[in-house]
Parts: C-alpha cells; structure tokens; sequence
C-alpha cells in the first residue's frame, strides 16, 4: 500500500484530498482509491452497494453503506 501525498485530481476529475481515512492500492496495471464519500447524492442510493460510471471514461465507482467510496481505474 501507498501513501500518495497528493491531490487526485489528475485521478478522477475531482479533488480528493488525501486524509486518514483515504487509501490508494496499486495491484499491477490497476488502482483502487478508498476514501469517505463527500458528495451529495440527488438520486436514490441502494444502501449497500451502488455502482456507477466514473468521471473520467475506464472508471467505476463503488458507494458502499453509502460511506465509503471505492474508485477502481487504470494506472497511470
């Protein structure tokens, strides 16, 4: 696991600020990008888990427990 001291912006199109709650997992050619979920929802959310498109095209977003959100894409 590494501690990127950066803003992802470059990642997923928004800014996550890296914060003790936040992680990002490089397994080969892939990334995983765990962090809290800040964003307001205006549609209804499953409450266990959702799935939807990421920001930029190649990404899935993951909404668990509608807390935690899980961001799987490519590596750069």
């Amino acid at each position: 696991m590494t501690n990127m001291p950066l803003t992802f912006s470059t990642l997923t199109g928004l800014q996550y600020l890296p914060t003790p709650t936040s992680c990002l997992l490089r397994l080969g050619q892939r990334e995983m990008f765990i962090c809290r979920d800040f964003r307001n929802r205006y549609y209804n959310v499953n409450p266990i888990i959702d799935f939807g498109a990421g920001i930029e095209p190649g990404h899935l977003e993951i909404l668990l427990f509608r807390k935690w959100l899980i961001i799987l894409s490519k590596s750069r």
